[in-house]
């Protein structure tokens, strides 16, 4: 088949008679075909054939228009006739209002979008559809539109244009509005809506990327999937997908891609699914299409539905009722329209204290909505009106059906508002600003989500594809005044289960809580207290606006990525006790077979994932089919075909890294990406042993919301710890037959003509017992979670320590994430190594308390300081000289006067940081505090906090706060008091009592040895004294002299002998005289006041 299409604008049905005329002798099948934009809905005029179309002809059109913009062709050298049952399924497509899903396989694959595209074109009566691509890195070919035009028209001036030469896709490219979008950037194009959609790159598609593009697509347009070269769609089995990587780690290289698996066998459940080669040929698994027909056309006969019925007297009651009347005339759906009653009705109470919560799926008229309601805020004369999303390309929808409800209110542009463009190329000149100046001065203004401050004049604030918003950064937003939020609750990443489950929960409860009156400390509320006290309505849309309702492949998509699980019937059974439920292990090969049963047990289970928590999205889905890890669940004994789940606790296996890598990562500060919890406690601690155990990190634990607080997480969690014990041994002896896997097809497969694809036999059982399945050997478990009182609670009661606390919040929950760990079969003799952590980590905690966590409540940092599962310090004993360190003698007088109430307590505030460091660290002895005095102590001394901050966090007044505050200081004054007094007890003299005890030695020993010592000491001191001149001791005197002095000794007393030398003076006696005569020289000299002294 050759065809031609030839796009001219600005030409007039009048104009294009003669050519018609020209060319009316060969109407047959039409080869070439003229959209023209003057003409009603884009007719097509048929002229000649092929051979016709001379470079003549052309320069002949050229001179009608004028100014030829584009010119798209489709040639091939030979002709072909195209499978009627492509045209058949695009035209049924477009008259049932359905979007049609096509799978091209094959490197020529691009070049059949040219067809599928002007079968499109042919089939909607009105303008070329616009088209999406999508692609990785690398389109392929140049998207340069006004490069491509200029070439173009110069080919057609010098008439050396060659239809049988020039690429048709290079035409195509030309002719068409495409929007080129990477993959990571499509949260871009969230609320815009385009004919057709283009997805390249199939390894870099994931789930979310899948369900975010797809729904962009409006009924009756095209999905285009393009793959390449195969010869059997088995080989997807064993593609290599770009998201596998963050899958693989170190010790565990095994992903098994289940997940393309199942996308192939679903296409076959997708009635309006064709699957063709890069020949138009349809593939075997399309056989559903075999017999289609087309549809026949709707008539008159066939009338109204009841809710179109309903829609339309809602109309014609409102008609007279202005503004309201022709903004609900502009709505398609009575979902639709009771949507924007709501929001209308908010906006004429002018309170501004509401908050109207629209939520729907994919493709209900949220944005169309909201735009009417903005629309009618500024007919009710507000001025100051803020709108904001994810990014301004997200407002497109919403814009245009603001200047629609404009069109309406005979509002008109230029006169009664102006348009104010985004001069950022990357906004693809997106709306920012609307000024509106009828009656007064009104404005709408986008705003980023993280610039709240600009708020401070807001009266209404919109918020688009909230969901898509960080939760923290939507709460910031939240303010004294009106504020309309619209959220997608499934269908992309989030899924709204953020939104639903947090915020709007908490909105809830805010709202039941503002109809009690505020007390007269709150009336000095600021914008936080304020939009606390608001009231909260909710509004939900059911009915489908971008595509008819029963949409085949809205269908498929939410069945392939479990987006609509939550209206899944539940089984109604009873609540068994916690200790007769059992951990059962999931064969994912079988759950992901997509087997009818395997089916229905998948969106139960899925059910009960995005039910019990919020931070969900379709690559959960994946990560789950793929990743190497099992999935234990936890359920009652099976009472039927398909038991009711009542919490699910998947883990995967982590660590055993060697200690090569982990060095030489740490030395580049580098991690690779998986194995969560050992880099991330290997880099903390620069700990490069602690990769090396083995471990298993609880992913989640998945209760169901009606059974939550009854036991079943925590008996999920103790199951799965004996099972990793081992407490549930390994019976089976014989070996089990070997299950069908997933194997790479070799190249001699089939063709894919020929190929029939079916689900895999032979699999294993869905669910095994813990003693059928042998268990890892593992060190610990570990959990990483973001940290909630609630949460802490739970982990804390289950035994888990926390070991590393990120400083910077997440994005999309404002939680900071935890890290705790538990060691299993801790009676064994292993290291330290948990409360060696546990000790660095409470210590860089404590530090940390006055930066990043600031903001935690005391409550909450007590919990995490407090654990009873850690191995218990022994409260250390502060010696003086370490007391001397940290106060001086003037610190421990200001204290002291403090207790006893004679100063302000503004006098000790420096000295109370490092009190509360040493009581935390258990450095202040047994000093035993209330639970109120620690969180006072902890809220003053380490993060920084007043008094009036901690009376609302506290909830007791400032009065009773210092008075714990003053009692507080008096305990550790006394025990400072007492260190101080030890330490001069210690340097006081202690008297000893005498003790007898036993000699060492006997008597006889100790008098042989006193006897060695006297008569050693004796020698020496006769040896000293013969050495001694001893004559001047001599006696004088002859016999005779001595005779006769003797005779005479018995008349007197004294006896004396005339002796013959004179004895000589000392030489220290002149020494003496000098000094005695010195003496009484200063003894003389005296005046009138005293003595004198030199």
């Amino acid at each position: 088949m050759c065809c031609f299409s030839l796009y001219i604008s600005a030409v007039s049905p009048a104009q294009l008679q003669p050519l018609a005329a020209n060319c009316c002798h060969c109407i047959g099948e039409p080869h070439v075909a003229i959209a023209v934009d003057s003409v009603p809905f884009g007719s097509f005029i048929v002229l000649g054939p092929k051979s016709d179309v001379t470079p003549h002809f052309l320069e002949q059109l050229c001179f009608v228009d004028g100014k030829v913009s584009s010119l798209v062709g489709t040639m091939s050298a030979f002709r072909k006739k195209v499978d009627n049952r492509i045209r058949v399924q695009i035209e049924n497509g477009v008259a049932q209002h359905h979007r049609t899903l096509f799978v091209v396989v094959g490197d020529q694959a691009r070049d059949q979008v040219v067809i599928l595209h002007h079968m499109l074109s042919k089939a909607t009566v009105r303008a070329r559809p616009s088209v999406l691509w999508c692609y990785k890195k690398e389109l392929g070919f140049s998207s340069h539109r006004k490069k491509r035009m200029r070439q173009l028209q110069k080919k057609i001036k010098t008439g050396t244009l060659n239809l049988k030469q020039d690429d048709p896709f290079e035409l195509f490219i030309a002719a068409t509005n495409i929007r080129y979008c990477y993959y990571n950037e499509t949260h871009k194009i969230l609320g815009n809506t385009y004919g057709m959609c283009i997805l390249q790159d199939f390894e870099a598609l994931t789930p979310n990327l899948l369900a975010r593009t797809v729904e962009t697509v409006e009924g009756g347009g095209i999905v285009v999937i393009l793959l390449r070269t195969m010869n059997s769609l088995k080989q997807l089995y064993t593609m290599t997908m770009d998201v596998h990587s963050r899958y693989r780690t170190e010790a565990h290289q095994d992903v098994v891609g289940r997940f393309n698996e199942r996308f192939i066998l679903s296409l076959s459940s997708c009635t309006t699914c064709v699957v063709i080669d890069d020949q138009l040929n349809v593939l075997p698994v399309s056989s559903h299409i075999a017999n289609i027909k087309p549809v026949p056309p709707k008539t008159q006969e066939d009338g109204l539905s009841p809710r179109e019925l309903e829609l339309s007297e809602l109309k014609d009651s409102l008609r007279d009722t202005q503004p309201v009347g022709v903004l609900v005339d502009s709505c398609k759906t009575l979902d639709q329209a009771k949507a924007v009653l709501k929001f209308i009705e908010a906006i004429s109470e002018k309170t501004l204290r509401s908050t109207v919560a629209l939520t729907a799926a994919r493709g209900r008229g949220k944005s169309a909505a909201l735009g009417l309601a903005i629309a009618g805020a500024v007919a009710f004369g507000y001025s100051n009106i803020f709108v904001t999303s994810p990014s301004p390309d997200n407002l497109h929808t919403l814009f245009e059906f603001i200047f629609k409800g404009f069109d309406g209110l005979q509002y008109q542009e230029h006169l009664d508002y102006e348009i104010i463009q985004s001069l950022n190329p990357e906004f693809n000149k997106a709306v920012v600003r609307v000024n509106i100046f009828k009656e007064h001065r009104q404005t709408i203004q986008y705003i980023h989500p993280a610039d709240a401050v600009k708020l401070g004049q807001a009266e209404l604030l919109a918020i688009d594809e909230a969901a898509a918003i960080p939760l923290p950064l939507v709460k910031r937003l939240l303010g004294p005044y009106l504020v309309f939020m619209s959220s997608t609750i499934n269908g992309y990443e989030g899924t709204g289960r953020s939104l639903s489950l947090k915020l709007i929960q908490q909105l809830r409860q805010q709202s039941a809580d503002s109809q009690q009156s505020l007390s007269a400390e709150n009336k000095t509320a600021n914008y936080t207290r304020l939009a606390a006290a608001r009231t909260l309505h909710e509004v939900t849309l059911h009915e489908s606006i971008r595509y008819a309702p029963g949409d085949p492949v809205e269908k498929w998509l939410n069945d392939l990525l479990c987006l609509d699980c939550l209206s899944v019937p539940r089984v109604i059974s009873g609540c068994p006790l916690p200790q007769t439920c059992d951990l059962y292990y999931v064969n994912r090969d079988t759950l992901f077979c997509y087997h009818k049963a395997s089916e229905a047990f998948l969106q139960r289970l899925m059910a009960l994932y995005v039910a019990s928590h919020y931070k969900n999205s379709p690559n959960d889905l994946q990560m789950l089919s793929d990743a190497p890890r099992p999935s234990p669940l936890l359920s009652p004994p099976p009472c039927s075909a398909y038991p009711e789940f009542f919490a699910r606790g998947p883990s995967c296996c982590t660590g055993e890294i060697s200690r090569q890598s982990i060095m030489n990562s740490l030395s580049r500060g580098k991690k690779a990406s998986g194995d969560l919890i050992p880099w991330t406690v290997s880099e903390q601690f620069q700990d490069p042993e602690f990769g090396s155990l083995s471990g298993a990190r609880v992913v989640r634990i998945a209760v169901n919301p009606d059974y939550q607080g009854m036991g079943y997480g925590s008996r999920a969690l103790q199951l799965l710890q004996l099972y990793y014990e081992g407490q549930f041994p390994y019976l089976e002896e014989t070996a089990q037959p070997a299950a069908s896997q997933i194997t790479p097809v070799s190249s001699e497969a089939l063709s894919l003509l020929e190929e029939a694809v079916s689900p895999r036999k032979n699999l294993p059982p869905l669910l095994l017992k813990l003693n059928e399945r042998p268990a890892e050997k593992l060190d610990y478990l570990g959990v990483s979670y973001g940290l909630t009182s609630q949460l802490l609670k739970f982990w804390k009661r289950a035994g888990f320590i926390p070991v590393y606390l990120r400083q910077t919040p997440n994005d999309l929950t404002g939680e900071h994430s935890c890290v705790m760990l538990k060691e299993l079969n801790s009676e064994e003799e292993q290291g330290q190594w948990l409360s060696a952590f546990w000790k660095d980590f409470r210590r860089r905690f404590l530090s940390l308390l006055s930066y990043q966590f600031r903001h935690f409540p005391p409550s909450l940092a007590l919990n995490i300081l407090q654990n009873r599962s850690a191995k218990q310090d022994v409260p250390s004993a502060l010696s003086n000289p370490e007391l001397a360190a940290q106060f001086s003698p003037y610190d421990l007088k200001r204290l002291e006067m403090y207790s006893r109430n004679m100063v302000d307590y503004h006098l000790t505030m420096d000295m109370i940081p490092a009190v509360s460091r040493m009581f935390f660290l258990k450095q202040l002895g047994d000093i035993s505090l209330s639970a109120a005095q620690c969180a006072l102590l902890l809220g003053v001394g380490l993060q920084h906090k007043t008094v009036d901050e901690l009376e609302k966090e506290i909830e007791l007044p400032s009065s009773q706060l210092m008075g714990l505050f003053n009692r507080l200081i008096r305990k550790v004054v006394q025990y400072f008091n007492s260190i101080q007094e030890k330490a001069v007890e210690a340097e006081m003299v202690a008297s000893k009592d005498i003790a007898m005890e036993p000699t060492v030695r006997t008597l006889s020993e100790d008098l042989d040895e006193a006897a060695k010592e006297f008569q050693e000491k004796h020698k020496k001191e006769m040896e000293h004294i013969k050495e001694m001149d001893l004559t001047q001791y001599m006696i004088r005197g002859q016999d005779e002299e001595w005779d006769q002095v003797l005779k005479k000794a018995g008349h007197t007393a004294i006896v004396s002998i005339k002796s013959d030398k004179k004895r000589k003076l000392d030489g220290s006696k002149p020494e003496q005289w000098q000094s005695k005569k010195t003496k009484k020289q200063g003894k003389d000299r005296k005046g009138k006041f005293g003595k004198f002294s030199k």
